[in-house]
């Protein structure tokens, strides 16, 4: 069983649904976790909303808008845990979304959530995250050296210029800071948290979208149990990728239990 951890509202549908989806596929179960343990909806203007003219560049795709419905309307979906109800033991895994709107803050700024992670991590159990969702690694502080889980792993997220600035100079104008979560980018907060800089991996700078049929320009990076994407563009070959480490981590399990 697999944890997928919500904030309150504002997380990206496509960072969360096509995982969701590639997982109900290989029929792996999925339980959601929000921070009061309410049904949480993603970005409105990502599922609706839209931006005008720019829809063909920032909109959800109409493919992953339709899995985003099929989720939201799914039993687990409508009867989520809360943080505090929830314990790496027992799950397989965690996986985190990202999204930039103001509501994802009450899952990256929460304590209790970075502290999930950490547990995680000690348990050497896989862990995937996209975006904006890399930023709770970064955060979650692994007591034992005080350090960010992600210190001395190799990883990528949403990129600064080319992604996350570009976006937000793009629609600045009639948007304001919707593309700025906060004042520091994500890239230079992640590449902080590492143990050299060397360890963010970029990709290509061009970013390009993958899809269901095409999963050539998704750009992931895998570092043992760490699993991480960059943007919404990534997450069809995000899924393929997860799946793929979740079931090899089943074999190993397998192979290692004693009889």
């Amino acid at each position: 069983m697999i944890l997928f951890l919500l904030p309150d509202s504002d997380y990206d549908p496509t960072e969360s649904a096509v995982p969701w989806e590639a997982l109900q596929q290989a029929g792996i179960e999925v339980r959601f976790a929000t921070p009061k343990g309410l049904p949480a909806y993603a970005d409105p203007r990502l599922v609706s909303g839209g931006f005008s003219v720019l829809n063909p560049f920032f909109m959800t795709k109409a493919a992953d808008l339709q899995l985003y419905q099929r989720m939201s309307q799914s039993a687990a979906f409508l009867k989520p845990l809360s943080y505090a109800e929830v314990s790496a033991a027992d799950f397989e895994a965690v996986l985190v979304p990202g999204g930039h709107a103001q509501g994802v803050r009450s899952l990256l700024e929460s304590e209790r959530a970075q502290a999930l992670v950490v547990d995680f991590f000690q348990a050497d159990k896989p862990v995937a995250a996209v975006c904006h969702g890399v930023l709770l690694l970064a955060r979650a502080i692994d007591p034992r050296s005080g350090k960010s889980v992600l210190h001395g792993r190799q990883t990528t997220a949403l990129l600064g210029l080319s992604m996350e600035l570009l976006a937000w100079l793009v629609t600045a104008p009639w948007l304001g800071r919707y593309y700025r979560t906060y004042t520091q980018t994500v890239e230079a907060e992640v590449t902080a948290a590492l143990a050299s800089p060397s360890d963010f991996i970029a990709g290509p700078r061009l970013p390009m979208r993958d899809s269901a049929s095409n999963l050539q320009p998704g750009f992931t990076v895998r570092d043992g149990n760490l699993l991480t994407a960059r943007w919404p563009g990534d997450c069809h070959r995000f899924a393929v990728d997860f799946v793929a480490m979740l079931l090899a981590a089943r074999q190993t399990a397998t192979v290692v239990e004693p009889r």
